[in-house]
């Protein structure tokens, strides 16, 4: 059947060059946001076409998240303790009284009127006379002062990141990213050093640029239109510091136009130039080859990688000029 969406072409000549596939690979090798391909390859494998869209998991990682908390200790309390509960039976009235005394259900009963009267005495009992109560002095305490204000912690230079790879990322406004302090521009074959989107301590080299690349292209199976042809770019990335790097090297490595322009690789790789994998763990060096296409009348001027799009403050430039 035709598919005529022509990203959905695109990501169906990527799935049958690979055959099989973890969906952020695919995602990665478009350059496409990897929920998007994921729903994308979803509904195309709903139409009839020869595609099964799979999840792989670790059971018992699943089952550990899912488990519901454990219910907090109880907390022992100290004081004095509820109302206790009464053992046996009444006793029953007095030996000698003249009657059971009443059983008190509630509150002593109030007298209203005089006591009785006492030998010696011919009416009830005058009233006693109290002594008057006096309020207590209100005590002065000094007035209060307000403390002085702290003056704000300085803030991290790492910058904290939330997001999947290969996926947009938000940053934390109450920190300020790093910004790199070396040179920014080189030559091909120049090593650079900037600092990514988490604080990673990178190292960049541009080991090569071959350009045209049309038999490489041509080689591995692709066909290039009337008037296109085929640039590859071999870069290299290493991870100087402690923090992993966790994205796709060449995910945001373009092409710089004599007109300015700028060029984002093609969506192939080459099996005689290996593509870059994700990730690179502290201490590390990985390399990797970057495929573009573009008109046979372009002159590519530069090479320049950045860690997000919009971000010119750790982008590198190479220059392809002589």
């Amino acid at each position: 059947m035709a598919v005529p969406d022509p990203v959905d072409a695109r990501l169906l000549a990527l799935v049958a060059e690979v055959g099989r596939a973890a969906v952020h690979e695919i995602a990665a090798r478009a350059g496409m946001d990897a929920r998007e391909v994921a729903s994308r390859l979803v509904a195309l494998s709903a139409t009839g076409l020869p595609l099964l869209v799979g999840v792989e998991c670790d059971p018992n990682g699943l089952r550990a998240a899912l488990a519901p908390p454990p219910p907090p200790p109880q907390q022992q309390h100290w004081g004095h303790p509820g109302p206790q509960p009464v053992h046996g039976t009444p006793s029953g009235p007095y030996p000698g009284a003249s009657g059971p005394y009443p059983v008190q259900s509630g509150p002593y009963p109030v007298h209203s009127g005089p006591y009785p009267a006492h030998p010696g005495h011919t009416g009830a009992h005058p009233p006693q006379a109290f002594p008057q109560s006096t309020p207590f002095p209100v005590q002065q305490h000094p007035p209060s002062t307000p403390f002085p204000a702290q003056p704000p912690a300085p803030a991290d230079p790492v910058l904290s990141t939330w997001g999947v790879p290969q996926s947009s990322s938000w940053a934390r406004g109450d920190q300020q990213p790093a910004t790199p302090t070396g040179p920014r521009t080189g030559k091909i074959g120049t090593t650079l050093e900037t600092i990514g989107l988490e604080g990673e301590q990178l190292g960049i080299q541009l080991v090569e640029v071959v350009d045209p690349a049309d038999f490489l292209f041509t080689a591995a199976g692709y066909r290039l239109q009337e008037g296109e042809r085929a640039v590859v770019v071999h870069t290299e990335l290493t991870n100087r510091g402690q923090i992993p790097f966790a994205s796709l090297p060449d995910l945001y490595l373009v092409l710089i136009s004599k007109d300015g322009r700028q060029i984002s690789k093609a969506p192939v790789s080459l099996s005689s130039r290996p593509p870059h994998r994700i990730g690179v763990n502290p201490g590390e060096t990985a390399g990797g080859h970057t495929v573009y296409v573009l008109p046979e009348s372009t002159d590519v001027v530069a090479v320049k990688w950045s860690a997000r799009s919009d971000d010119e403050k750790r982008s590198l430039t190479w220059s392809t000029l002589d």
